[in-house]
């Protein structure tokens, strides 16, 4: 396997894919100043021409940074779950995303393309999660919520049931989603209000 972007967020992909016993080739990043990750040499920009017969995934947290990476990589993109998440038969999990370190993923759910889902979330039956976004540790969505591409549900978030979040939304930690959230919209609070509408 081989990773975009010598990140915080890269070590805790290195450490899924070791669990699985999956070694990691080398890291693209575009800072020529970083040399390696651990025991892993970092080789410098994007390369398609380097081990073109592997797959790799963007190890970037920012999700519109890995929406735009992944426009231009030529790789094909890899996707690893954590052995110790909990995923039901019929979870659906899209290209680059990433299941990590204790996750549980219910009946039904359909995971997007490079989405994170991160250590301890908990992702209910029949949630839909868009392509681009990332489900922060330990947050909890309840059952048959949608959340929209490119969207981050914070740290410690409650969503409860039958609920829309919109597009590119952040929801910051520790709020309480108690009804539909527009597209782009920064929420906070328990309950969840709407502090913002942004412009993508």
């Amino acid at each position: 396997m081989l990773l975009y972007g010598a990140s915080g967020h890269a070590k805790v992909i290195i450490s899924c894919l070791q669990a699985n016993e999956v070694s990691v080739k080398g890291i693209f990043d575009d800072d020529l100043s970083k040399k390696e990750l651990g025991l892993i040499p970092v080789v410098g920009s994007y390369r398609p021409d380097y081990e073109p017969q592997k797959q790799l995934i963007i190890s970037i947290g920012a999700n519109h940074i890995r929406q735009k990476v992944a426009a231009f990589i030529q790789h094909r993109f890899g996707k690893v779950i954590h052995p110790a998440a909990l995923l039901d038969e019929s979870v659906k999990v899209g290209e680059g995303s990433v299941v990590l370190h204790r996750a549980v993923l219910q009946a039904d759910v359909q995971v997007g393309r490079h989405v994170i889902i991160n250590t301890s979330a908990s992702v209910d039956h029949e949630c839909i999660i868009e392509d681009f976004s990332h489900i922060a540790p330990g947050a909890i969505l309840c059952g048959n919520v949608r959340v929209g591409e490119g969207t981050i549900i914070g740290a410690g978030t409650i969503v409860t049931p039958n609920l829309t979040i919109g597009k590119h939304c952040l929801i910051a930690a520790g709020s309480v989603i108690t009804k539909n959230i527009p597209d782009f919209a920064i929420v906070r609070g328990n309950p969840g209000r709407i502090i913002k509408i942004t412009s993508f």
